[in-house]
């Protein structure tokens, strides 16, 4: 069931293939250094940015003196933080006070913040070296980026972090940073064949990133393992008191919890999802496949009818949030927006207060029921996506089996264990129980660890 992803990295090894992990191991023993690093990852991007379009911008100078002063002050003896000397891409609707940042929206062309994100300083502080700027959809809703699927350029790679996914599945970043308001971290990630995290709603901080949904925008992470993808999240948690969302509390120390194993035998609950009727063959066989292999531990489970409203409840919160967060931008050049982002300024602009606040009650209601199925399962296993990546690039595909899990602020995970008819990956996506990351993520190593000793 695993997606081959050799005719994406490429037969010949490189430095730029080592998952973060393996290589903050190296730079701590001395085997390697970030100069070393962040140069085999430029050398990949210089050999597969053209095809690829994964980077809004990218200054090399700047990368490589980032690496220097790290390796210099490695070599003071004094203590180093968790990500020292890893090199990361930052969507780019996330503030960087020494890169341009501009929204994938021409209104703003050529803006450099004077300031960095919350989450940017937070990486700044833990020792990574900030590459670049991966491409994003025009203010991180539906147009579609520049950037292509890197498993076939004539497929969409999902949106709207289409950079940060591609970027990470084909090796020229061993992690990266995006956001998702609907499915802007799972989709892609699954299209492109890598693993994708969405954590817990408020657990990272949003400070400096473009809001467009803030009752839904979630901070997420591309990476090549699940245990990296806990690495970078856990560089992340925090507690902004300028983001209502945030709270103070403990570390959640998500690396440490992913790579333990399970106290019992986890219990998983298919749930297929009102979005079910839009599946596609291979999609439904490879969880025929999938459930079969798993047999006792996996028990289908079908959600309540009212679970049907949470699309409505979720475009309902989308759109009239975004007509407020962009009216700026609609108001002094609607013009020279894309017709999607228009569409969605109007569209939220008719949307009523009484349906708004109704459709932010549903969350309440519907977290209710997928509580009752925590209590007795460890996770959810469901589609991440209805199939392959869709061929064409006039679209970034559909979030349908996404926008649920948004809405309801539950962290969520995508594993690139399913192929579909093309030879193109399909991830498998785990939801867990709001709050509960570490776990979700011990959970999903554990199934990975499952099937390929059964395969």
């Amino acid at each position: 069931m695993a997606a081959d992803r050799e005719h994406v990295r490429g037969t010949i090894p490189s430095l730029a293939d080592l998952d973060a992990l393996t290589a903050r191991a190296r730079l701590a023993d001395g085997a390697l250094s970030a100069v070393e690093f962040t140069r085999a990852c430029l050398r990949r991007i210089q050999e597969r940015e053209p095809a690829i379009q994964a980077w809004a911008s990218m200054d090399e100078r700047l990368a490589l003196a980032q690496a220097e002063m790290l390796d210099r002050y490695r070599q003071t003896g004094r203590p180093v933080g968790a990500l020292h000397g890893l090199p990361v891409g930052i969507k780019d609707i996330i503030d960087t006070k020494d890169m341009p940042t501009e929204n994938g929206n021409p209104l703003d062309s050529g803006r450099r913040p004077t300031e960095d994100a919350w989450v940017v300083a937070r990486l700044r502080a833990a020792g990574a070296v900030i590459l670049g700027k991966t491409a994003t959809s025009e203010c991180a809703y539906l147009a579609p980026a520049k950037t292509r699927n890197p498993h076939n350029p004539e497929h969409t790679p999902g949106g709207s972090s289409a950079g940060s996914a591609a970027a990470v599945a084909s090796g020229m970043v061993p992690f990266a940073i995006g956001t998702q308001t609907g499915g802007s971290v799972i989709r892609p990630a699954s299209f492109c064949g890598v693993v994708g995290f969405k954590p817990s709603f408020g657990l990272v901080p949003r400070g400096g990133i473009l809001p467009a949904a803030p009752r839904l925008d979630t901070v997420g992470t591309f990476a090549r393992t699940i245990e990296d993808a806990a690495l970078l999240i856990d560089a992340l948690i925090g507690y902004d008191p300028e983001d209502s969302d945030t709270r103070p509390m403990a570390p959640q120390q998500l690396l440490e919890t992913a790579r333990s194993d399970p106290p019992v035998t986890p219990q998983l609950a298919f749930i297929k999802t009102p979005a079910w009727p839009g599946i596609e063959a291979d999609c439904a066989a490879g969880f025929d496949e999938l459930t079969e292999a798993l047999g006792d531990l996996c028990d289908e489970v079908d959600l309540p009818g009212i679970f049907a409203e949470a699309t409505i409840a979720h475009r309902r919160i989308m759109l009239a949030e975004m007509a407020h967060n962009l009216r700026h931008y609609y108001d002094r050049g609607a013009d020279r927006l894309c017709a999607e982002t228009r569409a969605a300024v109007e569209e939220g602009r008719g949307i009523t207060a009484a349906d708004y606040l109704a459709a932010l009650d549903w969350r309440a209601t519907l977290y209710a029921g997928l509580e009752e199925i925590f209590e007795r399962y460890d996770a959810i296993v469901t589609p991440a996506t209805p199939g392959e990546a869709p061929r064409g690039l006039e679209s970034t595909g559909s979030a349908a089996f996404n926008v649920l899990w948004s809405l309801l602020g539950v962290p969520s995970v995508t594993l690139p264990l399913l192929t579909g008819a093309n030879g193109m990956p399909i991830g498998v996506q785990l939801i867990g129980r709001r709050d509960n990351d570490g776990r979700l993520l011990r959970t999903a190593r554990w199934l990975v660890h499952t099937l390929s000793a059964g395969h």
